[in-house]
């Protein structure tokens, strides 16, 4: 991992409330990995005092690309940058995605900001891989279609596309894929993973799924974010031994 200064190249708003950050940081564009996160100083003061945790949602070239809503005063604070600002980042950190694997079909599966580390994701694939992306939100406004592709829509409000959560979309329309083979990834609220979780090991489905969790230092030194794991006899670490994990591996 390293530590970069990275300047602001844009800011721009996706939906309301959500914002797409753009910062040149060769270095650590260099090593990122799909499912990465970096860890993020906000603002050149002690206040906030701790870095605030972002998957990567998107590399090009020495740019690296951050997906974000606002819901605290750190993400307030950044969601005010402006061209020219220097952030102070920390990265790689975590473990991503593993989609080398043998399977047909790729099934992305996004609740709400949980659709930040899918564009690089998608982006990297293999190009044989058929790719469908299955997109939640509460409402319209909160469909975050950004670097997808082959999209399916559900919200909760039936504003836009099915009416109900992703995952209940998504188990309707299983059958199509049933006869491929498919390799499902997925973020977003602990309740949808958890649903998601039950179908696909009920279904022998192969899962990853990357979480969520408050962290302090982002390498596994504060013990701050733990787990448990599957067996209920321990605990990973969320910083270290995910964000991503198989769905088989963690109880949520």
């Amino acid at each position: 991992m390293y530590i970069e200064k990275a300047r602001v190249d844009s800011i721009q708003t996706l939906v309301p409330n959500t914002y797409l950050l753009k910062v040149f940081s060769p270095l650590i564009a260099s090593k990122i990995k799909p499912g990465q996160f970096c860890n993020i100083k906000v603002s050149e003061t002690d206040y906030p005092l701790l870095r605030r945790p972002f998957s990567i949602c998107e590399v090009d070239g020495n740019y690296l690309h951050f997906m974000f809503d606002v819901h605290g005063e750190g993400t307030r604070i950044l969601s005010s940058k402006i061209i020219g600002d220097e952030i102070d980042i920390l990265g790689p950190l975590g473990k991503g995605f593993t989609y080398d694997g043998v399977y047909k079909t790729a099934i992305i599966i996004a609740g709400g900001i949980g659709a930040a580390p899918f564009p690089y994701l998608v982006e990297s694939l293999p190009k044989d891989k058929e790719v469908h992306c299955y997109i939640g939100g509460r409402s319209k406004n909160n469909i975050i279609d950004y670097g997808m592709k082959n999209i399916s829509v559900s919200t909760d409000d039936g504003s836009l596309g099915y009416k109900g959560t992703i995952v209940e979309l998504f188990k309707q329309e299983y059958e199509k894929f049933k006869k491929d083979s498919v390799s499902i990834f997925a973020c977003g609220p602990n309740p949808i993973l958890k649903a998601l979780q039950e179908f696909t090991i009920a279904k022998n489905i192969d899962c990853q799924i990357s979480t969520e969790c408050a962290m302090a230092c982002g390498f596994g030194i504060c013990q701050g974010c733990p787990i448990d794991n599957a067996d209920g006899d321990g605990y990973y670490l969320v910083c270290k031994d995910g964000p991503v994990f198989d769905a088989r591996m963690v109880r949520l």
